[in-house]
């Protein structure tokens, strides 16, 4: 039933240095008889704050969304950052899936929205991860600094109960919606995923269709623009 949700993939491509590396360190502290969900936990708190969260200048091209690659940039958006923690969990024999679905008022700037064309974003990317008998979700994406700029609190993961979206934002507005659930994949499906990104979006993409408008979310969150 799991055998798919730890192989090694194309984008989830744990047995890369760049992959076994970054594991090795963010469990650097946990204990040796650390238990599944010990370091499904030390993980996604990893990938959320060890990954800087940016959609602006994304890479999209099939060498950028994998997670070796992700981890020797540094930053990513959603897809990345839950490429990363599936690809770190199966690492450890956790087994992992990719999580796609459509959400209103995603994480965003007033000109990020413009981009979008709307509040509502395409393929938004979080993990389900198999712990103790049973599959749960994570979303390791936005990371503290970033949710701090926003007014958000940052997402939690217990390994016990799913952790999938901000509802409100500290002023108590309402933040985030799911709206469509288009599946969990053992790995990446890239042509579907690029295809409806393109066709939802297509005022975010730049150059030849697998890079982002350039930006700074935290920048336009500083300067007052997040408003």
């Amino acid at each position: 039933m799991t055998e798919a949700a730890l192989r090694a993939t194309e984008f989830l491509d744990h047995t890369s240095p760049e992959v076994t590396g970054f594991v090795r360190t963010a469990l650097a502290d946990t204990a040796p008889d650390a238990t599944p969900t010990e370091r499904a936990v030390a993980l996604y708190h990893a990938v959320r704050d060890g990954i800087r969260y940016e959609v602006y200048g994304a890479d999209l091209s099939r060498e950028g969304l994998r997670a070796g690659n992700v981890l020797r940039t540094g930053s990513g958006m959603c897809l990345h950052k839950s490429v990363v923690y599936a690809a770190a969990l199966r690492s450890v024999g956790v087994p992992a899936r990719l999580v796609l679905t459509d959400v209103r008022n995603h994480l965003a700037s007033p000109r990020l929205i413009r981009l979008l064309g709307g509040d509502v974003f395409h393929q938004h990317c979080l993990t389900s991860v198999f712990l103790n008998g049973r599959w749960v979700k994570a979303t390791p994406v936005f990371n503290r600094t970033l949710c701090r700029l926003y007014r958000m609190a940052p997402l939690d993961f217990d390994g016990t109960a799913d952790s999938v979206h901000h509802p409100y934002d500290a002023e108590g507005r309402r933040q985030m919606e799911f709206l469509r659930h288009h599946g969990e994949f053992d790995d990446l499906p890239y042509e579907f995923v690029l295809a409806d990104l393109r066709a939802a979006h297509p005022g975010l993409f730049r150059g030849d269709g697998t890079r982002l408008a350039a930006g700074s979310l935290a920048g336009e969150a500083r300067d007052g623009s997040a408003a």
